[in-house]
């Protein structure tokens, strides 16, 4: 009963992490109907500019800052310089997933020129296990919960109670209506992808810290569990993607903690897998997306 009541501490910190990436990525689904292939490299890109903002400054603030920005501006450039001409051109489907898979794989690239193919060490300061009930955290642990939850209700409010989350409801429910009621779409879409970006540069950050280490393919690698948490969830629906990052991140940890490590991704392909199958419009759809009332 000890390992799984730690284990499922440590799948609420993964689940926080996961939901950080995973609700990005819906959110951007939304309002635009196309998976960005290209996400868990925005990650990455989020993570190294943390790493470079560290090896400068050794400033937790500036790198939390360096990491928004730089994920900010990769979605952005991505959006405005490929994704935009494309849609704009009514290019076929397959072309604009290739167009965010090549996309990815250049900022790989970029970055193995830039920083190299080793891995790269990025550790912030940690204390010890903290006991807090039946779990053990780290503070590290802790101010990622802590952060993921002040994000993600912040993403609440600004979709709930502003005119811009209007907006963005307005399109995610019907575009073309939107169009025609006056919603600014293009600028909708754009703010949205520069969010998107934001809150996967921050997703990157703290990956890198949870995982302690940097390579080109750290986000990449991550994509199927941020996919797979989307899907559960619901795809292109936020606040069923929240609640499908907390199921995908605990089964993770507790099935690590009975089975080897490695294997804890497969975890999160089978229920992929499943909700496939299963209940592919999402199983939280009808409880918890109702984004056009």
């Amino acid at each position: 009963m000890t390992v799984l009541l730690h284990s499922v501490g440590f799948g609420l910190v993964a689940a926080a992490i996961i939901a950080l990436g995973s609700v990005a990525f819906s959110l951007q689904f939304s309002v635009t109907t196309t998976p960005n292939f290209a996400h868990g490299d925005i990650l990455t890109i989020g993570a190294y500019a943390a790493l470079g903002a560290q090896t400068l400054t050794h400033n937790i603030a500036a790198e939390v800052i360096a990491a928004v920005v730089a994920g900010g501006l990769a979605a952005s450039i991505l959006n405005l310089a490929l994704m935009e001409p494309f849609l704009k051109l009514r290019a076929p489907r397959i072309s604009i997933f290739l167009v965010t898979v090549v996309f990815g794989l250049l900022a790989q690239n970029i970055i193995l020129i830039v920083f190299g193919g080793s891995p790269a060490t990025f550790q912030l300061p940690t204390s010890g296990l903290i006991h807090v009930g039946p779990f053990l955290w780290t503070n590290i642990d802790i101010e990622t919960m802590i952060s993921a939850v002040v994000i993600l209700g912040s993403l609440h409010v600004l979709l709930r109670y502003t005119k811009f989350g209007k907006s963005l409801r307005a399109v995610s429910d019907n575009p073309e209506l939107a169009r025609v009621t006056g919603v600014p779409y293009r600028r909708v879409v754009r703010i949205t992808w520069l969010l998107d970006g934001m809150m996967a540069g921050f997703a990157g950050f703290i990956l890198a810290a949870y995982v302690g280490g940097l390579t080109p393919t750290l986000g990449f690698s991550y994509l199927v569990v941020i996919f797979a948490a989307s899907v559960v969830g619901g795809l292109g629906r936020p606040y069923g993607t929240a609640l499908g990052a907390l199921v995908i991140g605990v089964a993770m940890q507790v099935a690590s903690a009975y089975v080897a490590p490695d294997y804890s991704e497969s975890v999160a392909f089978g229920l992929l897998i499943v909700a496939l199958l299963i209940r592919p419009q999402g199983i939280f759809r009808a409880e918890i997306w109702n984004f056009a009332e």
